[in-house]
């Protein structure tokens, strides 16, 4: 009886420790498969989390910043497993958007790609120098100082930069845009343009610019003044008159006749051929438009009261579309 007693307390107690064996066991199963559920499946960031890493800090700095911000549960955690199962490649400094519940796997992903937050700055077709520079002052994330361009310099388009970047570099990139679409235009320039550098496709481009918003008629409009630089007929353009006045900003008024006489290197009522220089920073479409100008034989242009203009081969049908325009404006109240 004694000895049975004995068996039945040995099986107990050792069905005791089999079970906190097991307690123990699933507790430490439970443990890491929460922290793994943090590195490999799904982070606790609700929301997308902006986080700054500075320059020079370690994996292990940068992981507290992720702690902080709500990125990652543990900052400790992170770091193990990013040593158990990250490679060793080194981070990146910069501003990140850490996409919500990013695992911890795709946060180092992003900060040894270096796959920094993208902001734009945008340069719309036609924009002057003068207007380029002051939109990259208001720029507050980007940093030091930067000189109003050489007009006609600049590609428009929309740039990424990173907070903290200087705005030399993102107006470094931008010029560095246009001298390979200029480039890559004038390669591809038809024997009827008349331009006969790349620094006069880009005076005769911010014209044509200037002149028309509508895609259709670019190529038009560069025929007009082609046509007319062949002939030596002035080119008339009221934008060229308003640019030495303004450097390119609107004029806010009406032309006045001294200033349509006026004579200097831009105002083509007062002298023959192109301008001194670009009056805007030419698109690339109104590069390519001068460099291949339409089958037109037409010298003049007016508005046609629908946002486009109406062309014309001869002055007799010009002054003709110049009255129907002045007609227009009498009814709209605005003459």
């Amino acid at each position: 009886m004694a000895r049975t007693r004995k068996r039945k307390r040995k099986q107990s107690s050792g069905g005791r420790i089999g079970c906190l064996m097991l307690v123990l066991i699933a507790a430490a199963i439970g443990t890491a498969g929460y922290f793994w559920y943090d590195w490999g499946i799904r982070g606790p960031a609700d929301k997308a989390v902006s986080v700054s890493i500075p320059e020079g800090a370690s994996l292990t700095s940068a992981a507290r910043v992720l702690e902080d911000k709500g990125a990652v549960k543990s900052a400790r955690n992170f770091l193990r497993f990013a040593k158990l199962f990250g490679s060793e490649a080194p981070i990146r400094t910069g501003e990140y958007e850490v996409p919500a519940h990013a695992t911890g796997a795709q946060i180092l992903e992003m900060l040894q790609e270096g796959k920094v937050k993208q902001r734009f700055v945008t340069i719309p077709e036609g924009m002057p120098s003068i207007l380029v520079q002051e939109r990259l002052m208001k720029e507050d994330l980007l940093t030091g100082p930067v000189a109003v361009p050489a007009e006609g310099s600049v590609l428009p388009d929309s740039y990424s930069f990173e907070r903290g970047e200087p705005r030399a570099a993102v107006l470094k990139r931008m010029q560095k845009a246009m001298d390979e679409a200029l480039a890559e235009a004038w390669k591809a320039r038809k024997p009827t343009t008349v331009v006969k550098s790349p620094r006069e496709a880009v005076i005769l481009a911010s014209i044509v610019e200037k002149e028309t918003a509508v895609a259709d008629e670019r190529r038009t409009v560069a025929a007009v003044y082609s046509n007319r630089l062949r002939i030596g007929m002035r080119l008339q353009a009221d934008p060229t008159t308003i640019y030495p006045i303004t450097k390119g900003k609107p004029l806010g008024r009406r032309i006045r006749q001294s200033e349509l006489r006026a004579v200097n290197g831009y105002n083509t009522y007062a002298i023959a051929g192109l301008p001194a220089g670009p009056i805007a920073n030419p698109g690339r479409a109104s590069i390519e438009a001068v460099l291949d100008p339409a089958s037109s034989r037409a010298l003049y242009f007016v508005a046609d009261g629908k946002g486009g203009h109406v062309f014309a081969e001869t002055l007799e049908q010009h002054n003709a579309n110049v009255q129907k325009w002045y007609k227009l404006r009498r009814e709209r109240g605005e003459m």
